[in-house]
């Protein structure tokens, strides 16, 4: 009886019809900050100085206001295909959110117009916004060392229809293979390539170090230590003669040959060393090593991991690694170093820790997936092309909208998805009146992700600048 009379009380709380509202609402309230955060450091008069050309007529969206839409729609990640964009061309929430009348909204169609009109000349000039993006945060975060990460991403495009470079992978499907350039948690630079084409392809690393190096000697600090961290797939003389000529450090992961186990084998017991991280402890030997087409030697240190976690490992289970290094070699790069008071580089035990921390430099691309997505949509290389730098250039935009303003509720560490779940996905109401429009949210989530400091923060982030 006590169950039926609870029952009958809560009747007024049954929803007993459905129906429409005129209001303006929207689901993605947060991306009115991440577009207000755009506008705010100043970055779009520069697109339209880059990209203005493409616009052929004074029909249809400025060029500007493409941009905008598909960061929005990149930061979003609802969907990852096109035709999404013609069920947000039907929302007046939506467009309201992000500073748009529907009436400016774009279709699949005029996207796919807008990436097919690019040409290679226009590609490339993404490269330039992103190096100046690059130069634009260590500026502001004023670095006393810069480590660099270069390393090719596999993109997964098996299951996609028939694509213009989507290739036979070392992982054995079909994709593309990007080279990408990393630091911090930033992608700097990229290079949009084939499948079948490995990391080291011609010289398109020397070249990407060359320019990056040129741009931080000019643009930030001359003096300032510069070290590229690569896994073997890089393991070339030529490239450590570039890296050597231009001053700067390198740690590579190199190839275990035949006579360097031979090499090791002969070497005395006392010469072996321990390095123990929290989580690993390794044995080590160092040594000066030349391969057969070297013109000289160069500094070698060689790992042997000697636990699993808490389980200690049998010599024949033991992985074993080898490093190539020229810090420590007297070279100029030794003098940035000491001069900017890294001298403990020098020890092996830093350069070993260095080299392992390659595994944060493959979460940006983890991290770059979660943001965007692997599968691109033209059949065309150039369309995908464009589209690909799109979404490199908002994940940038993405991570620094995150540390300037959203660095208080979110950690700046997570990923994409945990943002979009506690400040994009937020419920708003859109209201005109007296002459102004107002983003209404309810009590809860005012108080819960601290709405005023996010909307204070984007207000006034640092602007950006083209050096």
């Amino acid at each position: 009886m006590r169950k039926l009379k609870a029952k009958s009380k809560n009747k007024s709380l049954l929803i007993n019809e459905i129906g429409t509202t005129t209001d303006t609402l929207t689901s993605r309230g947060g991306l009115s900050l991440f577009v207000r955060y755009l506008r705010n450091i100043e970055i779009f008069p520069h697109l339209h100085r880059l990209f203005g050309c493409i616009r052929k007529s004074s029909k249809g969206q400025s060029v500007i206001e493409i941009f905008k839409q598909l960061f929005c729609y990149f930061v979003d990640g609802t969907s990852r295909h096109l035709v999404y964009f013609d069920k947000l061309k039907e929302d007046s929430g939506y467009a309201a959110s992000v500073e748009s009348s529907p009436q400016t909204l774009l279709s699949s169609d005029s996207v796919k117009r807008f990436y097919r009109s690019f040409y290679w000349f226009q590609i490339w000039l993404f490269r330039r916004v992103l190096q100046m993006l690059f130069i634009w945060r260590l500026n502001i975060t004023e670095p006393s060392i810069i480590e660099l990460g270069v390393d090719g991403m596999l993109m997964d495009n098996d299951e996609a229809e028939k694509r213009h470079g989507v290739e036979p992978t070392h992982k054995k499907y079909k994709g593309f293979h990007p080279l990408q350039m990393t630091w911090d948690r930033f992608i700097i630079d990229a290079v949009f390539r084939g499948g079948k084409k490995h990391c080291n392809h011609g010289d398109t690393v020397e070249k990407m170090v060359r320019h990056i190096v040129n741009k931080i000697r000019n643009k930030y600090r001359e003096d300032v230590p510069i070290i590229i961290k690569t896994d073997s797939g890089f393991f070339d003389q030529k490239l450590f003669e570039v890296f050597e000529e231009l001053g700067i450090g390198y740690i590579c992961s190199g190839k275990l040959y035949n006579d360097i186990k031979e090499h090791i084998k002969k070497l005395d017991q006392s010469d072996w060393r321990c390095y123990e991280s929290k989580e690993q402890s390794w044995d080590y030997l160092e040594f000066m090593d030349r391969r057969d087409s070297w013109s000289t030697f160069r500094r070698a240190i060689f790992c042997r991991a000697v636990y699993d976690g808490k389980q200690q490992l049998l010599d024949f289970a033991r992985s074993e690694t080898i490093i190539y290094t020229n810090v420590g070699m007297c070279q100029e790069i030794d003098n940035q170093l000491k001069s900017a008071g890294y001298e403990y580089f020098f020890k092996a035990d830093n350069v070993i820790e260095c080299a392992h921390s390659r595994g944060k430099d493959e979460l940006i691309h983890r991290a770059f997936k979660d943001f965007g997505h692997e599968e691109l949509p033209f059949k065309r290389f150039a369309p995908n092309a464009a589209y690909y730098y799109t979404m490199v250039l908002a994940f940038f935009l993405y991570e620094i909208f995150k540390e300037d303003v959203c660095s208080e509720i979110v950690p700046v560490v997570s990923y994409a998805t945990t943002l979009r779940r506690k400040i994009i996905d937020i419920a708003a109401k859109i209201v005109k009146t007296s002459g102004k429009i107002i983003l209404k949210v309810t009590t809860s989530t005012w108080k819960h992700i601290k709405i005023e400091i996010l909307w204070e923060k984007s207000g006034s982030p640092p602007c950006f600048s083209w050096a």
